[in-house]
């Protein structure tokens, strides 16, 4: 039955609903943090420089009937940090990004996003940003709990917080002494009957670690994964006490990623670096590349030390009202 029919409407609806008492909360739960709200553009010349990050293209015509390749973007993140540069201090926003090749009961080529960042302020932080929008969450859904399938979890609770290569460790892999030997991780994983692919790099295999292994382990949650190694955090910071790990974490509840952090990189020659690395990778794989946008880079030596948080909006309503897919909290489900 197509959402727009009555009866499929009428079931969706009080999930739709606590959408709209969740969304006008968090607005003003940022603003008695003095937060401003921000209204990113959502075309734009550069939609990200992620290896496995595919975006929509189209062309744009200005009034000398010059053509132009431009994107919506998959995150509002490069233009959030041009205005950090700007001199914007606390700033968030919900915005609509769009992802290629993405569908499923958890994900969705059009989504919404909560997006903020505190300039100079620690990553640690965000962590208790996350931990207030699950109880607000919570709240205007009027539950005591997160539901996904047969998990459940508290979000009033304290998050978990544990680290990528502790959770590696529980299954037998020493990730960091893998680092650049992607050989060595092969054969670990071979050993806990992961079977690597012929031609993986080290991120790939350690993709299927994650997925494997360590996502399904972290149990309901909520939890904090800490300290991504520094190769899977193409805009976090190395970590000054230990630069095998960037300043990066994700929130998962119920078994689901729902967001995803920085201690921001401000240093840009290492972030072209690290772009054209990866557009490199993905010239290689998908035999195409996305081009840099040099003014975000430029901005990025402008930038304040600061910390931001990427939150699936979608995610977050239908933990808070236990619906089984994402489209069935959002009013009008992408085609």
């Amino acid at each position: 039955m197509t959402w727009w029919h009555r009866d499929s409407h009428a079931d969706r609806r009080p999930m739709l609903l606590a959408r709209g008492r969740i969304m006008t909360a968090i607005r003003a739960w940022f603003a008695t943090q003095g937060f401003t709200e921000v209204d990113p553009a959502y075309l734009v010349t550069s939609p990200g420089n992620e290896t496995h990050l595919h975006a929509f293209a189209t062309v744009a015509m200005d009034d000398a009937l010059v053509a132009r390749t431009r994107y919506l973007h998959t995150s509002p993140e490069f233009a959030m940090k041009k205005l950090l540069a700007a001199g914007e201090e606390r700033i968030f926003t919900l915005a609509r990004v769009w992802r290629n090749r993405e569908g499923g009961p958890r994900h969705a080529v059009e989504f919404t996003m909560l997006e903020w960042y505190r300039a100079g302020e620690g990553y640690e932080r965000l962590m208790e940003d996350c931990a207030a929008i699950l109880r607000i969450a919570a709240t205007e859904a009027g539950v005591s709990a997160f539901r996904h399938r047969d998990a459940t979890c508290d979000p009033f609770g304290p998050l978990r917080r544990t680290s990528v290569a502790a959770e590696a460790a529980r299954h037998g892999v020493d990730l960091l002494a893998t680092l650049d030997r992607p050989g060595d991780l092969a054969a670990r994983l071979s050993a806990i009957g992961i079977a690597p692919g012929a031609d993986d790099t080290w991120s790939d295999l350690f993709s299927r670690l994650l997925t494997a292994r360590i996502e399904p382990g972290l149990g309901p949650g909520p939890v904090i994964l800490d300290a991504y190694p520094a190769p899977e955090a193409a805009l976090a910071r190395k970590n000054p006490d230990d630069p095998r790990v960037a300043d990066r974490f994700e929130l998962f509840a119920c078994g689901v990623e729902l967001a995803n952090a920085f201690g921001e990189l401000t240093d840009a020659t290492e972030q072209r670096r690290r772009f054209t690395a990866d557009m490199d990778a993905r010239q290689r794989v998908y035999g195409q590349r996305y081009p840099l946008d040099e003014e975000f880079l430029a901005a990025l030596a402008q930038m304040p030390p600061a910390a931001g948080c990427a939150l699936g909006f979608d995610r977050l309503v239908m933990l808070a009202t236990g619906a089984p897919r994402l489209s069935d909290v959002q009013w009008t489900p992408p085609a």
